[in-house]
C-alpha cells in the first residue's frame, strides 16, 4: 500500500499573537511560530496505521519554500518513511487550484493507492483535497473520519449534518480528506527527529513534475485576496429574561420584528 499524505506548514496559533500587516492584506509573518497543520497531522497517523496493518510505504509531500523542511521531518519522526519538497518560485503566488496542480503532478510521478490530506488548512478552504482529485479523476470524500481498506476498494466513513455518519465504497486510487478525531496522533519525541535531521529529501519544481510554470503562481490565480480585517465587535447577544412562556412570546415578537416569521 503506497500512501501519499500532503501537509502544509502553518502559523501555530498556540504560540502566536496573530495581527494584521501594514497593508491589511495579510497576517504579520515575521518570527511567527510555525508546525505543522494540525488536520495534515491526523492524516498522516491515519496513513502510518494502514501501512503498519497492510504493509507498504507512506510519503509526505509539501509545498513550500526551504522552511518547510521541518515540517516534513517532523512527520517522517513520526512514521513517514519518504517526504518530497515542491518548490520553485514559479508556484509562489498559487491560489487553491495552483496548489491542487502542483500536488496533482506530484501524485503523477509516483504509483500510489492512495492519496490523503487534511480537511483544511489555514486559509479554510476545504478545497485542495477536491480539486486535486477533479485534475486526477480520482474518486473523492471529505471530511473522512474512518477508513477500512478491501482489495482493489476503501470503505469511507464521513461526517456529514446534524452529526450523522455516511459510508461510501470507493475505488482505488482515491483522495481522502481526513478530519479530525479520526485517530490520535503518537507523540513525536526529540530522539525521532534526531534520527532524521541527515535525511535528504527530494526538491521537485515544476519543470521535474512536467508542469508549464505559467499554469501556476500568482499570474495563473483566479482567486486573489482583496482586503483581510477582523470584524467589529458587536453590541453582544440580548439575554432574555423571564419564565419560559414569556421567553418563547420574547422571541418571537424579535423574529417578527426583523423578518423572521
Amino acid at each position: 500500500m503506497e500512501i501519499l499524505v500532503c501537509v502544509k506548514r502553518v502559523p501555530d496559533t498556540a504560540e502566536n499573537e496573530i495581527v494584521l500587516n501594514s497593508d491589511g492584506n495579510d497576517i504579520e509573518r515575521d518570527d511567527l511560530v510555525y508546525s505543522v497543520n494540525e488536520w495534515d497531522n491526523y492524516a498522516v497517523e491515519e496513513a502510518i496505521r494502514i501501512v503498519e496493518d497492510k504493509g507498504g510505504c507512506v510519503t509526505v509531500v509539501t509545498v513550500g519554500d526551504d522552511d518547510a523542511d521541518e515540517v516534513l521531518r517532523r512527520e517522517m519522526a513520526m512514521g513517514a518513511e519518504k517526504a518530497i519538497l515542491l518548490k520553485d518560485d514559479a508556484f509562489e503566488g498559487s491560489d487553491t487550484k495552483g496548489i491542487a496542480t502542483i500536488l496533482a503532478a506530484c501524485v503523477k510521478k509516483g504509483n500510489y493507492d492512495l492519496v490523503l490530506t487534511g480537511a483544511q488548512a489555514d486559509q479554510g478552504y476545504g478545497a485542495v483535497g477536491g480539486m486535486m482529485a477533479a485534475i486526477l479523476d480520482y474518486p473523492y470524500a471529505s471530511l473522512v473520519n474512518k477508513i477500512e481498506l478491501g482489495a482493489g476498494n476503501a470503505t469511507v466513513g464521513r461526517e456529514i449534518e446534524g452529526g450523522n455518519q455516511e459510508m461510501n465504497e470507493m475505488a482505488l486510487p482515491c483522495v481522502l480528506s481526513i478530519q479530525t478525531g479520526i485517530n490520535e496522533p503518537r507523540y513525536v519525541g526529540v530522539r525521532g527527529i534526531r534520527k532524521v535531521a541527515s535525511v535528504e529529501i527530494p526538491v521537485l519544481g515544476a519543470g521535474d513534475l512536467g508542469l508549464d510554470a505559467s499554469a501556476v503562481g500568482e499570474g495563473a490565480a483566479k482567486v486573489k485576496r482583496v482586503d483581510y480585517f477582523i470584524p467589529e465587535t458587536g453590541e453582544g447577544a440580548e439575554m432574555l429574561t423571564g419564565s419560559t412562556d414569556e421567553i418563547i412570546d420574547k422571541l418571537i415578537e424579535i423574529l417578527k420584528a426583523n423578518g423572521g416569521l
